[in-house]
């Protein structure tokens, strides 16, 4: 078993012990704040491990704040090469291996170690959070924060905070059972200080070959554009913007819709029906840690997916309806 499974395990069994501290103190809010507010105002660059059952991922990233406009570079060490390089809100992703480059807006998409949204008013309205006790990691003295959701409807998850800065030094997502899903830990990281302005360059050669520049930025929806009636929203899921972009395959448009309960995320998807290809099949299925649940309703596909149980995605879509005229 490898030595960051071990941890969760034993982090949980202590999270069911006498004595643990009591749940929803102002301490640990002001502990997740703190990690909320470091992710984008520090300076800092390492290298992190994405882990996901058996495979890993090693990246490199680098984070700069300057004239209150974040700088990020993230380059992928293992496996095929990317670099994803983001500018305030705009993201371009650089795949060489494929000569593509993929534009978008963020969004407001949170990725490690920003995790944590600038507000979390509501946040335990449907976690109970609480410390736990002290750890190390990537040679930092850290602070463990457990949080437990209130329903079916959400994952646990455990955050690992450097004491100090309040950046989050690992994240882990367990399933129902209390197993991970998915965990990204630093193993070497630098906080504060300046940044190499070379490490947040593109690396990619974009001469000497024909590079095809896919541009998936979208346009906000309006209030023509909102066709569609969610009969059975979620509890503490909050639309956080609706757009219309176009299919890198067919080229037509569809609807993108992202909730969030401030932690989880799901983005939902409705695409017009190529009526000349075979209908696609429905149902839930696992993409990696990520569950997607897909439903057909009429010349639509419906599409859910996220970081949480398949229950939520399926309440949530078999609640969608095309809003009468």
């Amino acid at each position: 078993m490898m030595p960051w499974r071990c941890l969760l395990l034993c982090l949980a069994s202590w999270s069911l012990a006498p004595g643990a501290l009591a749940e929803n103190t102002p301490d640990t809010l002001q502990w997740l704040q703190k990690v909320a507010n470091s992710a984008r105002r520090l300076n800092y660059s390492g290298v992190f491990v994405y882990q996901e059952g058996s495979r890993s991922e090693t990246s490199r990233i680098a984070h700069l704040l300057e004239n209150g406009r974040e700088l990020e570079r993230t380059e992928t060490l293992d496996d095929s090469p990317r670099e994803v390089v983001r500018e305030g809100d705009e993201i371009k992703c650089y795949i060489p291996d494929q000569r593509l480059l993929v534009m978008e807006r963020s969004k407001g998409r949170r990725s490690f170690p920003a995790v944590l949204p600038e507000r979390l008013t509501t946040l335990t309205d449907y976690y109970n959070i609480r410390r736990g006790p002290p750890g190390r990691v990537a040679g930092f003295d850290a602070q463990t924060i457990l949080v437990d959701p209130k329903d079916e409807l959400r994952y646990r998850r455990q955050f690992w905070v450097e004491a100090q800065s309040g950046l989050m030094l690992k994240a882990s997502l367990l399933d129902e059972g209390g197993n991970p899903r998915e965990s990204f830990t630093f193993t070497e990281v630098r906080i504060g200080g300046p940044v190499d302005r070379e490490s947040l360059k593109v690396h990619a050669r974009l001469k000497g070959g024909d590079w095809r520049v896919h541009d998936t930025r979208s346009r906000d929806m309006t209030p023509d554009d909102d066709e569609w009636v969610f009969r059975a929203p979620l509890p503490g899921f909050h639309r956080m913007s609706g757009m219309k972009r176009k299919s890198r395959r067919d080229g037509n448009e569809m609807t993108h819709l992202v909730f969030s309960d401030g932690l989880a995320a799901i983005s939902v998807f409705i695409k017009p029906l190529d009526l000349a290809s075979p209908r696609p099949e429905s149902g839930v299925f696992a993409m990696g840690a990520v569950n997607v649940y897909k439903r057909l309703l009429g010349n639509h596909l419906l599409t859910a997916l996220g970081d949480v149980p398949p229950v939520a995605l399926v309440r949530l879509v078999d609640g969608i309806e095309a809003r009468r005229k």
